[in-house]
């Protein structure tokens, strides 16, 4: 089974976080669509939109957060790039009993007009809202020029979020994605940011690539040097071949079994990395960074022969925990970790865990492994770095599973997060 046409995929770079600051997250939105080119209507209407979201955050919310990034979808060759915002605005509570209700106008709980979530929801291109009361409420808010990308038009199947350590701006975490099909690779992904300038706002520039250029979007800090301690990268220790004792106790849909020699399938496959650079701060970025370039061009198509081309980017630097997956139309999903992250295939019912061995991407690896499990249709992967714990289980995303991926990831992080170390989620969905 082939697929018609390419799954929708877009770069994304996290560029700021906003904890109890409407006033900045405003003037950061009115600065970031001026810069990536939306005309003056249209950054109107996102500014608008993150007023809204974060005064909601400010009245309403506990412990509310309000993510801002770039968004750029790949171009067809000879096409003009498009760059959009996505605004994501996520809380711990009290969320919504009554959804349709909350985006009517008029519907008003602290006196106001009450026309705040409607407006996003008409003035957004896409718009996504997750409630559940005693839990919180997660939204997703997207602006494209006019006129629109094709990419506006369709829900990517791949979605992460990123967040550095408290006290940091710069993350060491990152994910990147990009499709296969036996060419040169097709390039998609998600660098890891380097942090808003003062003002929260990102100057723009278009790499020699034609991809972003996210160090020109984000106006890197300097790379001074600070005083971290790596932690260790390696995973449980656990025979290879042999599930450790937190695989034993999950629930597991079907098999994972080690391959020797994964082969790609036929069709346009997905390739998804996960990578958590040792420590946090500007040395774990830049390892994080080389891990992400270097999968982008890696010849290889398969997760073992891409982990090699990172394993040799990482040498000098602090190296990585990385994972990768290849996602293919049939259902099939080929899988290689190492180190400590997460990676797991979920549905409604049921989490079953992926194997990664121990060791330091661009240090030591113990010989390479690919697991081989099936992607069920209505499933996802997920990969995120020990930023999250592990304990979450497939009923925490049940009600989250039909939502798109960045606000699965979103919800995830909200639920396993915790505020000690970089932390980042990565949501696939099979490309079939």
């Amino acid at each position: 089974m082939t697929i018609a046409r390419s799954p929708v995929l877009v770069d994304c770079e996290d560029v700021a976080w906003f904890r109890d600051q409407p006033e900045a997250a405003r003037g950061a939105a009115a600065a970031l669509g001026r810069r990536i080119g939306l005309d003056e209507q249209r950054t109107a209407q996102l500014v608008l939109a993150v007023a809204e979201l974060a005064g909601n955050l400010t009245k309403h919310a506990v412990d509310g957060s309000l993510l801002l990034r770039v968004l750029r979808p790949h171009a067809e060759s000879g096409a003009e790039a498009a760059f959009g915002v996505e605004v994501i605005a996520v809380d711990s509570g009290p969320g919504m009993a009554d959804i349709p209700a909350a985006l009517r106008d008029g519907m008003s709980t602290s006196g106001t007009l009450g026309i705040g979530l409607g407006a996003v929801q008409r003035l957004a291109d896409s718009y996504d809202i997750h409630s559940r009361p005693g839990t919180g409420t997660i939204q997703l808010a997207r602006f494209w020029p006019r006129p629109a990308p094709p990419a506006a038009r369709g829900e990517p199947a791949v979605a992460g979020v990123t967040r550095p350590i408290s006290g940091e701006q710069t993350c060491g975490d990152a994910w990147a994605v990009r499709t296969d099909s036996g060419s040169l690779p097709t390039v998609r992904g998600r660098a890891p940011s380097a942090g808003p300038r003062g003002d929260g706002t990102p100057p723009h520039g278009p790499s020699a690539e034609g991809r972003p250029s996210w160090s020109a979007l984000t106006n890197p800090l300097s790379q001074q040097s600070r005083s971290t301690v790596p932690r260790a990268a390696g995973a449980r220790p656990e025979a290879p071949g042999r599930p450790g004792p937190d695989d034993a106790r999950t629930v597991s849909t079907g098999r994972t079994t080690p391959v020797r020699a994964a082969s790609p399938g036929g069709g346009e496959g997905l390739l998804v990395m996960s990578c958590d650079g040792l420590g946090h701060g500007p040395q774990a970025a830049l390892a994080a960074q080389a891990a992400v370039q270097a999968f982008r061009t890696a010849t290889g198509r398969t997760p073992e022969k891409v982990m090699e081309e990172v394993h040799r980017a990482l040498r000098g630097t602090r190296g990585a925990a990385v994972a990768i997956a290849r996602l293919e139309p049939d259902g099939r999903l080929l899988f290689c970790g190492i180190g400590n992250i997460t990676a797991a295939l979920v549905t409604t019912a049921n989490r079953t865990t992926l194997m990664s061995h121990p060791g330091i991407v661009g240090h030591q690896m113990r010989q390479l492994c690919t697991y081989e499990a099936q992607l069920p249709a209505a499933g996802v992967l997920v990969m995120h770095s020990d930023g999250l714990s592990e304990r979450w289980s497939a009923a925490d995303l049940a009600g989250l599973l039909h939502h798109p991926p960045a606000v699965l990831a979103t919800g995830l992080l909200r639920q396993a997060g915790t505020r000690r170390d970089d932390a980042s989620v990565v949501i696939a969905r099979s490309p079939r």
